[in-house]
This record gives C-alpha cells, sequence and structure tokens, in this order.
C-alpha cells in the first residue's frame, strides 16, 4: 500500500478516464503545447524565432523530468518557472524563447480551461448513458400502476414509469446547463501580466499584431472564444459556473438515490446485487442499498466543493490574488472526479433496476380505497350527490377506517362503511369497480410516451453516439 495519502476519488471512485484528464502529465503538457502555440504565433507574427526551436519544443511536449522540476522549484518557489527550465534543459536552442512575453496565467489558467473543458465532455457522455438508461426504464414501467407518495405518505397512483420521467427531466434541465457551460467556454489567450498586453506591445510595438496574438493562439488549441478583458487571471466566475453545473447534476443524482433508498426500504424496487456482494459484515441476510448511498455521499461532496469557486470569485482583489490558486487545484479536480464517479453509480443502477411487481401490487391494494376516494365522489355525484357532503363523509370514514387499520390491526373498510351510506347511492361492486387502479392513475403511461418522444429521444438523437464505448464499471 501506499504510505502517502492518495485521494479516493482517483484510487477508488471516478474512471481511469477522468483521473487521466487531471493528471500531472495532462496538465503540465498542456502547459508545453500553449508554449508551443505561443511560439509558433510570435514567429508568424515577426518575432526571431526559428522552425528548428519549435519543433525541438514539439518533440518534448511530453517528455518531463519531474525530479528536475521538483527541485528547480524548491530553489525558486514558483511551478511555472520551475517547469520553464526543465523544458529549457529539454530544448537548449529554445531555451531563451520559451514563456517569451507571458505571464504565469497563460499557461495556467489556459490549460485549467483546456481540462475543465475536456472533462465536462466526460460529464456530458455519461449523463447521456444515464438518460438512455432511464428512457428505457421508463418506457418498459409506464404502465405498471404504484402508489404515488407525498410527504411520503401514500397519495394519488402513479406508474412506475412516469415516477422515472421525475429523474429524466432533472438530467433533462442538468445537460440544458452544461450545454450552455460548454458552449460559453473561452481561453484567457494572451494579455501579459495585468492584462493589457504591455508585454506584447514592448516585443511588437504594434497593437494589431497585439490583438492577432490573442486570437491567433486561441485558435491553435482549439478555441474561438476569448476572453475580450482579464486582470492577470480569467475571472473566477467561470470556474463557479462550471463547478455550479456539477453540483447541480449531483443535486439530482442524489434525489435519484434517495428515492431508491425509500423504494428498496418499501421492497418495491431495489439496485443491482451481485451473486458474491455482500451486504453487511455481520448480518448476512442484508441487500444495502450501497451504491444509492454512496451516489448521496459523493453528491453531498460535489455541492460543497461548488462554494469554493464561488467564495474565491468574491474574494479576488483588484487584477489578482494568490489566494485562489491552492484552493482551485484542490475544488476544481476533486468536483469533476466526485461527479464522474456518482455518474457511474447512476448509469449502473439505472441498467439493471430490479421491479417487484407483486409488492408494488400488495402496498398499492393495501392503500387502495383511500386512493379512489376522489373517484368515489365523483361517481357519486353523477348520481345526484353533494359533492361537499360527500367529501365531508368520506373524510370522517376514512379517519375511521385508518384508525381500524393502524390501531388494531385490521383490514381497510371503507368500503363497506360507503357502500352502507345511502347517500352515496353506489353499490359496493360499484365501488370495487371504480377503484380499479389502472383507471386511477391518469395520463401516467401516455405522460411517459409523450415526454420521451418530445424531450428524451431528440437528445439521443443528438448524442446517442457519444455513449458507444463508455466504461461504466464500479470498482468497488
Amino acid at each position: 500500500m501506499e504510505k502517502i495519502y492518495v485521494t479516493p476519488l482517483s484510487g477508488r471512485y471516478a474512471s481511469k478516464e477522468m483521473n487521466e484528464i487531471w493528471s500531472a502529465d495532462s496538465k503540465y503538457s498542456t502547459w508545453r503545447e500553449l508554449w508551443v502555440a505561443l511560439a509558433e504565433t510570435e514567429k508568424e507574427l515577426g518575432i526571431s524565432i526559428t522552425d528548428e526551436q519549435i519543433k525541438e519544443m514539439k518533440e518534448h511536449i511530453n517528455d518531463i523530468d519531474y525530479d528536475v522540476v521538483s527541485k528547480r522549484e524548491k530553489e525558486c518557489r514558483h511551478d511555472v518557472m520551475a517547469h520553464v527550465y526543465e523544458f529549457g534543459t529539454k530544448c537548449p536552442s529554445a531555451k531563451g524563447i520559451i514563456h517569451l512575453g507571458a505571464t504565469s496565467c497563460f499557461v495556467t489558467d489556459n490549460a485549467d480551461i483546456i481540462l475543465m473543458s475536456k472533462a465536462l465532455e466526460v460529464v456530458k457522455e455519461k449523463l447521456v448513458l444515464v438518460i438512455k438508461n432511464l428512457r428505457e426504464f421508463a418506457l418498459k414501467n409506464k404502465s405498471m400502476t404504484c402508489l404515488g407518495y407525498t410527504h411520503f405518505q401514500p397519495a394519488q397512483l402513479t406508474t412506475v414509469g412516469k415516477r422515472a420521467t421525475l429523474w429524466l427531466q432533472d438530467l433533462l434541465e442538468d445537460l440544458e446547463e452544461l450545454e450552455f457551460v460548454q458552449s460559453h467556454m473561452k481561453l484567457r489567450g494572451c494579455k501579459g501580466t495585468t492584462g493589457t498586453g504591455e508585454s506584447f506591445m514592448k516585443l511588437f510595438k504594434d497593437e494589431e499584431k497585439v490583438k492577432m496574438l490573442d486570437k491567433k493562439v486561441t485558435e491553435k488549441m482549439g478555441y474561438n472564444k476569448v476572453f475580450a478583458v482579464s486582470g492577470q487571471t480569467y475571472t473566477r466566475k467561470l470556474d463557479t459556473r462550471v463547478l455550479n453545473v456539477l453540483s447541480s447534476i449531483a443535486q439530482s443524482s442524489s434525489k435519484f438515490a434517495n428515492d431508491m433508498r425509500l423504494l428498496q426500504h418499501e421492497k418495491e424496487l431495489e439496485e443491482p446485487f451481485e451473486k458474491g456482494q455482500i451486504g453487511s459484515s455481520a448480518m448476512a441476510y442484508k441487500r444495502n442499498p450501497m451504491r444509492s448511498e454512496r451516489i448521496n455521499s459523493l453528491s453531498r461532496h460535489v455541492v460543497a466543493l461548488s462554494q469554493d469557486p464561488a467564495i474565491t470569485a468574491m474574494t479576488q482583489w483588484l487584477e489578482r490574488t494568490l489566494d485562489d490558486s491552492a484552493n482551485k487545484r484542490i475544488c476544481v479536480p476533486e468536483a469533476f472526479l466526485a461527479i464522474d464517479a456518482v455518474l457511474i453509480l447512476y448509469a449502473n443502477i439505472t441498467s439493471g433496476i430490479v421491479v417487484y411487481e407483486n409488492v408494488i401490487k400488495t402496498n398499492l391494494m393495501k392503500e387502495l380505497p383511500f386512493m379512489g376516494t376522489e373517484e368515489i365522489i365523483m361517481n357519486a355525484v353523477l348520481k345526484g350527490g353533494d359533492r361537499q357532503e360527500l367529501h365531508e363523509k368520506i373524510r370522517v370514514y376514512s379517519m375511521e377506517a385508518a384508525r381500524e387499520v393502524k390501531e388494531f390491526g385490521r383490514p381497510n373498510d371503507l368500503v363497506d362503511r360507503i357502500a352502507n351510506d345511502e347517500s352515496f347511492g353506489l353499490t359496493k361492486e360499484e365501488i370495487l369497480k371504480a377503484l380499479n387502479p389502472d383507471n386511477l392513475c391518469g395520463r401516467a403511461p401516455q405522460q411517459v410516451d409523450d415526454f420521451v418522444k418530445e424531450e428524451v429521444d431528440p437528445v439521443l438523437n443528438k448524442y446517442g453516439n457519444l455513449i458507444n464505448n463508455i466504461d461504466v464499471e464500479v470498482n468497488v
């Protein structure tokens, strides 16, 4: 085992793909790609930089000696300059033009935005996969009538599939927000130490070339948008926006996980449980909803982390202060690793939710007379009854029937009480016919069909190709 702390997010929960995005190699090779793009553009705009120097830099983008970097950083106490130094040892002919005219945030900020953009795409892939899984579950169970719950008390009937559309709708809202964030990702660009472009003005002595530098470097890194103005850093509002969408996904995921835990307690639904899986170290019979609980746990962390960039954004001084740096090194990667783990779990659960139809029906039938009271009232009114009078009578009868069930453990006798009251004008047979569960869930099945056709399928038609080779294996 390791002798130093390693975050469980990388070693235990998140995917290899997400871990690689936030790895040291990914970060620092991106810095080098930025230095290459800067040198190439400076050469194109007239600075004396040779093709050989640029070629040398390109050959060593992924060749990083971390021991040299660590030793140099201990001496200079500056991570960027340590990497400039180490890059220079690999590229002796280019040593003098690496980082020419740039400030540290040219590499740190632009690289962070690039990594966040890559990570958002991974999040989107897994989000779409969960949407696909829930679509299939909703359609399969669109007509399976079940108790609805308000306040976790039995309420009017719904269907298992209709309930799944509520989870789906939250995720579609999250996807829309994620798309917005992706469409507004901009690089910081090349704006010098305090964002004025002063160093580049000294270098080029031409304002149009300085403006072109900003634009061309951005394009070379694959972006068509750049912040129009900056201080030393891009606005930290961007980090807030990005982590807010991760928080929103976490909120939706945790809501689903809570619902699964409640329904597993009711023995109506159950998350997948492998043949050799152990539910409890002491109670061998247990089948705990551990994946749903882990979603809750990790989602809580994502929501909490989203507060970090918000506080950073509101406390930055003037053109920049360094109190953002250590914080964002932690909260941004961890939020992505955690939401990645959440979506892996969410996709895993939704690919194999177990539905116990007989338990659902048993739970429904215990409460059915109460659930059908509005239907009984409407039928009685059609026979000439007074709705207000009948409503009050059913309220009283319901309280009495509930007392029989709760205090004495007797069967629910609400139907008999109503049938024996002539003011309703209904026979017991007519009441039982009105209480057919399949006729008491409104448009639920049709709502599932409409929702899938109008809201879900357009998303899957747009992004279905993203989910062909996604690995959502749960490690533990």
